[in-house]
C-alpha cells in the first residue's frame, strides 16, 4: 500500500487570481511530509487541485508515476487518493459504523478503523451527528484510512478542537505513514505536526520560501516564522496578522 505523490510546478487559480505559483513538493510513500503556512497562504487550494476539486492551472501531479492532474476527482480517488478535508464532512443521521460502511464496504476493513480509534468501536451505534467534535474526526479520518489509500491529503483536522485533541489525533498521522501511505498533512499547530514529520514546507503567498527536514525546522522556530511573513503585508500595528505570528507572541512554534 502507498505510492509517491509528486506535486511538481503546479499553479492554480481562484476565478483570475492566481494563488498558488509553481509549488514543487513530494510527497514520498511511508513519509509525513508536512505543508504550513499563514491563512490564505495558498494551503488548502493547492490540496484542492491536487484531489480534483479545482483544477490545476500549470504543472504536473503524478501519483506512482502516473500523470492524475487532468482527471477526474473521482478517477483520482479509485487510484488510491484520499482527501480529509476541512470541516468533518459525515453523514450525521447514520451510524459510526454505517459511515465506516458507506466506505469499507467489508467489516473486516471497518476494524482497522477501531483499531486507531477505540472509542469509534465504544459509540459504533450512535448516531455520527451526536459524537464530540473530536470524535467526529476521529470517524473521518477512519473512514479515510478503510479506503486503503495510496496518498492521503489532511487539511487541517485540527480546527475547532483543543489541542489535547489534537495531540490525539497525531499519532494516527504516524501510523498511516508507517503502514506505507504517502501523507500530505496541512496543519495550523506546526510544533506538533513538526514533531511528526518527516520533511515540511512553509508557502506563503503561493509559494515555498522554505523547506527541510521537519526535525530541523522544529529547532528553527525564527526561520519558520519568518517565512510564514514572508510576503505578507503588515497590518495597521506593523505585524503580519498570522496564525504563526499570534503563536510567536505566547513564545509557541503552533
Amino acid at each position: 500500500m502507498g505510492a509517491d505523490l509528486l506535486i511538481d510546478g503546479v499553479s492554480v487559480a481562484r476565478g483570475e487570481l492566481t494563488v498558488v505559483r509553481g509549488v514543487h513538493l513530494p510527497c514520498p510513500a511511508g513519509k509525513v511530509t508536512v505543508l504550513l503556512g499563514a491563512n490564505g497562504a495558498g494551503k488548502t487550494s493547492l490540496l484542492d487541485a491536487v484531489a480534483g476539486v479545482i483544477p490545476v492551472t500549470g504543472g504536473t501531479v503524478t501519483l506512482g508515476g502516473r500523470a492524475i492532474h487532468r482527471l477526474a476527482r473521482d478517477r483520482r480517488a479509485n487510484l488510491g487518493l484520499s482527501y480529509v478535508e476541512q470541516g468533518r464532512s459525515i453523514f450525521g443521521p447514520l451510524t459510526v459504523e454505517e459511515n465506516l460502511a458507506v466506505v469499507a464496504g467489508k467489516s473486516t476493513k471497518i476494524e482497522r478503523a477501531y483499531e486507531l480509534f477505540p472509542e469509534l468501536k465504544q459509540r459504533c451505534k450512535i448516531a455520527a451527528q451526536m459524537l464530540s467534535g473530536g470524535e467526529q474526526q476521529m470517524l473521518v479520518l477512519g473512514r479515510a484510512i478503510v479506503a486503503e489509500p495510496q496518498v492521503l491529503l489532511i487539511d487541517e483536522m485540527s480546527q475547532g478542537l483543543a489541542p489535547v485533541i489534537v495531540k490525539r489525533l497525531m499519532p494516527f498521522v504516524q501510523t498511516a505513514a508507517k503502514s506505507g501511505i504517502a501523507v500530505l498533512l496541512v496543519e495550523q499547530f506546526a510544533h506538533m505536526a513538526l514533531l511528526i514529520g518527516d520533511r515540511a514546507y512553509v508557502l506563503s503567498v503561493g509559494s515555498v520560501v522554505l523547506d527541510g527536514e521537519a526535525k530541523d525546522l522544529l529547532n528553527r522556530p525564527d526561520d519558520v516564522r519568518h517565512a510564514y511573513f514572508a510576503g505578507q503585508k503588515a497590518g495597521p500595528d506593523g505585524h503580519a496578522a498570522t496564525t504563526m505570528g499570534r503563536a510567536a507572541q505566547k513564545g509557541q512554534t503552533s
